[in-house]
């Protein structure tokens, strides 16, 4: 689509652009719509907005595993997965108050966890099985798909009849339904739909040009995609969990980055899917897999968080948040370097 540098570069600029407006607005259209369908935020957060922000992913992805760009499509959406946890790092030293992993503790934050760690194992075992497809299928991705939907409904279970409650204190922050207010929930849904849309839009350029980009410079696709169109495509990640951050929606926050990371995983089921060559798990580098590993352990290290509750950390910034901001910065550096 684009076949010069110039071109690519602003076209990568405007859809960013576009990604940043239109992912500011979707926080306070989810946290609205929370309220009103009683799903509360973290379920809201899981099951829609999730599943929103993560649209340039999905067409990001999708765009370059159609043009049979392996390397390029995985570590798009495996680099989001990481920079996505990154974020959580960037909210809770934007959210003052006490340590993010403490206020917004909840069973259903902490199912999502496991759920993301289970999903992202899922593609590390399919690199050491053979390249069997049927269907130009690799059997992994059914089965991707089918622990993620099984895991929404263990989570709608945890929100239902929670076995598990938080400690209340004084920082906690819970999920309370706002009775006042006034947007009609037919122009509400509108708005969300739209900005939507506008975000699948702009991935899907937004990959176009990166396309261009990596040809045009002689970058390796794997830097490309883990490093310039991840964070692209992350921005809605960031602009909503920031914004719920400061609107109070703590759950909201945490539970669409741990929601995003889980829709991801079908990301990578499409991307095989689109992939014409056979598995798109056996073709790709094997490089793309460490952002895995290192999304794994970010996710765990998250999880300890949530369950520990430690109320304040240095400069108010809790531990575990800090650790994933330093295991992020290795792992950049150490992939950076041996591509």
């Amino acid at each position: 689509m684009f076949t010069s540098l110039i071109p690519s570069i602003i076209a990568f600029a405007v859809a960013t652009l576009v990604i940043v407006i239109a992912g500011s607005q979707l926080s306070r259209w989810a946290d609205t719509l929370a309220d009103r369908t009683g799903l509360g935020e973290a379920l809201f957060g899981v099951l829609f907005l999730a599943g929103v922000t993560s649209l340039p992913d999905f067409a990001a992805t999708l765009s370059a595993a159609v043009d049979s760009r392996p390397d390029l499509a995985m570590s798009n959406v495996m680099g989001s997965m990481a920079i996505n946890l990154v974020f959580l790092g960037v909210a809770d030293i934007v959210y003052r108050k006490a340590n993010l992993e403490h206020a917004a503790a909840s069973s259903v934050n902490l199912m999502m966890a496991i759920l993301l760690i289970v999903l992202l194992t899922l593609p590390l075992l399919a690199i050491f099985t053979p390249t069997f497809t049927w269907w130009n299928l690799h059997p992994i991705t059914p089965v991707i798909v089918t622990a993620y939907l099984f895991g929404l409904h263990l989570v709608h279970r945890a929100q239902e009849r929670p076995m598990w409650f938080p400690r209340l204190t004084l920082q906690t922050v819970s999920d309370e339904p706002d009775q006042h207010l006034r947007s009609h929930s037919a122009t509400v849904w509108f708005g969300f739909i739209s900005m939507a849309v506008v975000t699948a839009m702009a991935g899907w350029i937004l990959m176009e040009a990166a396309k261009g980009i990596a040809d045009q410079t002689g970058l390796s696709e794997t830097v490309v995609g883990g490093l310039f169109t991840a964070l692209a495509t992350s921005t809605p990640e960031l602009v909503t969990t920031i914004a719920a951050i400061r609107i109070g929606a703590l759950t909201l926050a945490v539970s669409n980055i741990f929601g995003t990371n889980c829709f991801n995983m079908l990301v990578v089921a499409a991307a095989d899917a689109g992939y014409a060559r056979g598995s798109i798990y056996h073709d790709m580098a094997p490089v793309q897999m460490t952002w895995g590993l290192v999304s794994i352990l970010m996710t765990a290290i998250l999880l300890l968080g949530l369950v520990r509750r430690q109320t304040y950390g240095i400069g108010r910034i809790g531990f575990e948040s800090a650790l994933i901001l330093g295991v992020y910065a290795v792992a950049l550096g150490v992939i950076v370097v041996s591509t």
